[in-house]
Protein backbone atom coordinates (compact mmCIF):
# COMPACT_ATOMS: atom_id res chain seq x y z
CA UNK A 1 0.00 0.00 0.00
CA UNK A 2 1.28 3.48 -0.55
CA UNK A 3 0.10 6.97 0.59
CA UNK A 4 0.37 10.47 -1.10
CA UNK A 5 0.22 13.60 1.10
CA UNK A 6 -1.39 16.61 0.14
CA UNK A 7 -1.36 20.53 1.65
CA UNK A 8 -3.74 22.12 -0.72
CA UNK A 9 -6.78 21.19 -2.82
CA UNK A 10 -5.26 21.66 -5.98
CA UNK A 11 -1.99 19.51 -4.62
CA UNK A 12 -5.63 16.85 -3.76
CA UNK A 13 -7.22 16.96 -7.00
CA UNK A 14 -3.66 16.67 -8.95
CA UNK A 15 -3.47 13.27 -7.04
CA UNK A 16 -6.69 11.88 -7.66
CA UNK A 17 -6.33 12.42 -11.63
CA UNK A 18 -2.62 11.24 -11.40
CA UNK A 19 -4.32 7.65 -9.45
CA UNK A 20 -6.90 7.82 -11.99
CA UNK A 21 -4.88 8.13 -15.47
CA UNK A 22 -2.05 5.24 -13.87
CA UNK A 23 -4.92 3.01 -13.31
CA UNK A 24 -6.78 3.79 -16.50
CA UNK A 25 -3.52 2.45 -17.80
CA UNK A 26 -2.25 -0.50 -15.55
CA UNK A 27 -5.76 -1.47 -16.58
CA UNK A 28 -6.58 -1.72 -12.73
CA UNK A 29 -7.24 -0.49 -9.38
CA UNK A 30 -4.48 0.91 -7.27
CA UNK A 31 -4.31 0.98 -3.79
CA UNK A 32 -3.31 4.43 -2.91
CA UNK A 33 -4.31 7.01 -0.06
CA UNK A 34 -4.81 10.42 -0.76
CA UNK A 35 -4.49 12.06 2.50
CA UNK A 36 -4.35 15.80 3.63
CA UNK A 37 -0.84 16.35 5.28
CA UNK A 38 -0.76 17.36 8.99
CA UNK A 39 2.38 16.61 10.26
CA UNK A 40 6.28 15.50 9.24
CA UNK A 41 8.04 13.41 11.96
CA UNK A 42 12.07 13.16 10.83
CA UNK A 43 13.15 9.94 11.18
CA UNK A 44 15.89 8.45 13.46
CA UNK A 45 19.26 9.27 12.28
CA UNK A 46 20.44 5.43 11.92
CA UNK A 47 17.44 5.11 9.31
CA UNK A 48 18.71 8.29 7.54
CA UNK A 49 20.65 7.60 4.72
CA UNK A 50 19.84 4.32 3.98
CA UNK A 51 21.40 2.97 1.00
CA UNK A 52 24.13 5.41 1.62
CA UNK A 53 24.99 3.80 5.11
CA UNK A 54 26.23 0.65 2.88
CA UNK A 55 29.07 2.72 2.01
CA UNK A 56 31.13 3.78 4.98
CA UNK A 57 33.89 5.20 3.11
CA UNK A 58 31.58 7.75 1.23
CA UNK A 59 29.72 8.10 4.65
CA UNK A 60 32.64 9.23 6.19
CA UNK A 61 33.73 11.92 3.57
CA UNK A 62 30.65 13.40 3.89
CA UNK A 63 30.76 13.46 7.62
CA UNK A 64 33.49 15.15 7.30
CA UNK A 65 32.05 18.08 5.59
CA UNK A 66 28.68 17.93 7.90
CA UNK A 67 29.83 16.85 10.62
CA UNK A 68 26.83 17.24 12.81
CA UNK A 69 24.06 15.10 11.90
CA UNK A 70 21.52 17.77 11.10
CA UNK A 71 23.52 18.80 8.20
CA UNK A 72 24.49 15.51 6.94
CA UNK A 73 20.72 14.83 6.63
CA UNK A 74 19.90 18.08 5.05
CA UNK A 75 22.80 17.52 2.47
CA UNK A 76 21.89 18.01 -1.05
CA UNK A 77 24.99 16.08 -1.92
CA UNK A 78 24.09 13.27 0.99
CA UNK A 79 20.77 13.21 -0.59
CA UNK A 80 22.14 12.54 -4.51
CA UNK A 81 24.66 10.22 -3.25
CA UNK A 82 22.27 8.08 -1.23
CA UNK A 83 19.78 7.90 -4.39
CA UNK A 84 22.97 6.71 -6.14
CA UNK A 85 24.11 3.89 -3.63
CA UNK A 86 20.63 2.49 -4.20
CA UNK A 87 20.68 2.11 -7.87
CA UNK A 88 18.97 5.41 -9.00
CA UNK A 89 20.08 7.24 -11.33
CA UNK A 90 22.81 6.72 -14.52
CA UNK A 91 26.21 6.92 -14.92
CA UNK A 92 25.48 10.06 -17.51
CA UNK A 93 23.64 11.34 -15.02
CA UNK A 94 25.85 11.13 -12.25
CA UNK A 95 29.05 12.46 -14.26
CA UNK A 96 26.91 15.79 -14.33
CA UNK A 97 26.90 15.53 -10.70
CA UNK A 98 30.01 13.91 -9.66
CA UNK A 99 32.32 17.06 -9.28
CA UNK A 100 29.52 18.72 -7.43
CA UNK A 101 29.22 16.50 -4.62
CA UNK A 102 32.62 16.86 -2.43
CA UNK A 103 33.96 13.53 -3.01
CA UNK A 104 37.74 12.40 -2.99
CA UNK A 105 38.91 10.92 -6.35
CA UNK A 106 38.38 7.19 -4.42
CA UNK A 107 34.74 8.32 -3.72
CA UNK A 108 34.33 9.40 -7.04
CA UNK A 109 35.36 6.16 -8.12
CA UNK A 110 33.16 4.14 -5.92
CA UNK A 111 30.27 6.16 -6.80
CA UNK A 112 30.73 5.73 -10.53
CA UNK A 113 31.32 2.25 -9.67
CA UNK A 114 28.23 1.54 -8.44
CA UNK A 115 26.03 3.76 -11.07
CA UNK A 116 27.77 1.49 -13.94
CA UNK A 117 26.74 -1.46 -12.23
CA UNK A 118 23.19 -0.57 -13.16
CA UNK A 119 22.16 -1.87 -9.54
CA UNK A 120 18.37 -2.17 -9.46
CA UNK A 121 17.03 0.30 -7.05
CA UNK A 122 15.98 -0.79 -3.76
CA UNK A 123 18.27 -3.22 -2.99
CA UNK A 124 21.60 -2.92 -1.35
CA UNK A 125 24.78 -2.43 -2.63
CA UNK A 126 27.41 -5.77 -2.74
Amino acid sequence: MSIIFYHDEKQRTLAIESKLRQEEKLERSIVTEIVHFSEFYLAEDYHQKYYLSSEPDLVKELRDIYPDMQSFIASTAAARLNGYAGGYGTPESLQGDLDNLGLSDAGKSRLLEIAERGLTPGYPVP
